[in-house]
């Protein structure tokens, strides 16, 4: 097929899907909030990433959103999910406000953050990337799965450019643990080893965790040698949909350290708790932490 350049897309051919972009949504607050691993920005201002086996590149402007490399039927079937274009962002926010009342924090946060949105992505990538998040940094995080995608899934090719899908549980119980350590995952090879061992052979079942109330999922996921509640908070809020798990880390700490002294009555927070932890989150380590 053709191939094309332009502004975010470097040589990836024609086929592409445009929707109108919401008025909360920007791809940038999305890639850059913690929550997914697989995007990056690329030379051109766009992004360049794969979720569910598909490589795309992402651009935006001020009214629309381009995926190059996803036709209709492909956008419609992945991509209108994984960006959670039908959840009401709106009301999400409405809600939000008015639980924490005239907190200036909150108000701070969420438009600072306008434009995060919580991705529906994959339980299974999700469980075991912050299984790799443990006591690490983002950029190391990234190269832990590009090298682990690398080695264990299924190549991709898309205008030119190589991509890997992340490797199945299977894939991952096969190898064995050792492989898993030689891709230096250090003391969490044994804990990624634990949980596709455990899903491959259908002790967790990733599907069916889904319908379980959150608390009850977090449970579950705890089964798995390494998870604590912080993993299992983030895969219950970014892989499963549970927008009222409320992920605690050393940033969340320092948030609820230097505004809610007092204490924040999560519970209390709804079921959008999770989104505005991802706006409480994103508010101190980029914005706050940018200007100090």
């Amino acid at each position: 097929m053709m191939t094309e350049i332009t502004k975010g897309v470097t040589a990836i051919n024609t086929e592409k899907y445009t929707f109108d972009r919401p008025e909360y949504f920007d791809l940038d607050q999305i890639f850059d909030c913690g929550q997914c691993f697989r995007f990056d920005r690329n030379e051109t201002g766009g992004y360049d990433g794969i979720a569910f086996g598909m490589p795309v590149t992402l651009t935006q402007d001020k009214e629309t959103v381009t995926v190059f490399g996803a036709a209709s039927d492909s956008f419609e079937r992945v991509w209108r999910d994984f960006f959670a274009l039908d959840d009401d962002y709106s009301g999400m926010r409405d809600d939000i406000s008015h639980r924490f009342g005239d907190d200036r924090t909150i108000k701070s946060a969420m438009s600072a953050g306008k434009g995060i949105r919580i991705l529906h992505q994959d339980p299974w990538e999700t469980v075991c990337s912050f299984i790799i998040s443990q006591n690490n940094n983002i950029p190391r995080i990234k190269k832990i799965i590009s090298a682990m995608s690398a080695r264990f899934g299924e190549k991709k090719i898309c205008g030119g450019k190589e991509y890997y899908a992340f490797p199945t549980p299977e894939a991952l119980a096969a190898a064995g643990e050792e492989e898993i350590f030689a891709l230096r995952t250090g003391f969490r090879a044994a804990y990624i080893y634990d949980a596709a061992a455990k899903v491959a052979d259908g002790k967790l079942d990733l599907e069916s965790l889904r319908a379980l109330p959150t608390d009850e999922l977090i449970a579950n996921l705890m089964t798995v040698k390494g998870i604590g509640p912080k993993v299992a908070s983030c895969a219950a809020l970014f892989g499963f949909g549970k927008t009222d798990a409320f992920p605690v880390d050393v940033w969340m700490k320092k948030v609820m350290a230097k505004y809610y002294p007092g204490g924040l009555d999560i519970p209390s927070l709804g079921k959008y708790a999770g989104i505005a932890q991802q706006y409480l989150f994103y508010y101190e380590r980029y914005q706050v932490e940018k200007r100090a």
